[in-house]
């Protein structure tokens, strides 16, 4: 499969200013821009970049940024999932993963992370995939919120929305080991019936139980 990126770039008003939401962008791009301190909720900061640095040079790798100037304060990736998790048992090309999305805390509440995801549908070639994201409660930031898990839940599955993302049921161990926990996924215009039923086949690997 050819997985075709086409660039886009807008820019968003923020506290009497703007910022610019853009992507895909290379690896060489985010190599040049300045990481916010306070994206840590995966892994710290220098880190998390050289992840992402990473997933933009993957054929289907996607990194969608949030910029204030020079300084990357938000992003978005799109990638395969993980090899370990059930996802990829079925080796599907149009299958990829919303791996991550964090926004730096003094940029929430401004509708940043909606307007990030409705962007990073704006590439008509998303409408060739399913795009799936996996919501684990351990992951959120409940502490930086101030939020309890229901609470972050809805704002999670608010903002998935605004990108498409629907809330699909499964018998995945790990989303069911925490009711808090979903799985979302979009499946595009372009998706076949074929690749539509092979979803429902990794969704469900356990249907006796049902």
């Amino acid at each position: 499969m050819i997985h075709q990126k086409t660039y886009f770039s807008i820019e968003v008003p923020f506290k009497g200013r703007t910022v610019i939401l853009e992507g895909p962008i290379s690896s060489e791009s985010l190599h040049s821009y300045d990481f916010h301190t306070g994206l840590v909720a995966f892994r710290p900061p220098k880190q998390q970049k050289e992840a992402l640095l990473g997933i933009a040079d993957l054929p289907e790798g996607r990194i969608n940024v949030v910029r204030d100037g020079n300084m990357i304060v938000g992003y978005v990736t799109f990638l395969y999932p993980d090899p370990m998790e059930r996802w990829s048992e079925g080796k599907m090309d149009d299958l990829i993963e919303l791996g991550a999305i964090e926004i730096a805390i003094e940029y929430r509440g401004a509708q940043i992370g909606k307007n990030l995801l409705t962007f990073s549908m704006k590439d008509d070639a998303m409408e060739n995939y399913i795009i799936i994201t996996t919501e684990y409660y351990w992951h959120w930031d409940l502490k930086g919120s101030g939020l309890d898990v229901w609470g972050y839940r809805k704002i999670m599955e608010k903002m998935m929305n605004a990108g498409g993302l629907e809330w699909f049921a499964t018998d995945d161990p790990e989303i069911c080991s925490h009711p808090a926990n979903c799985l979302m996924a979009r499946i595009g215009k372009r998706v076949n019936t074929e690749s539509i039923q092979q979803f429902d086949q990794l969704r469900f690997q356990n249907r006796f139980m049902y």
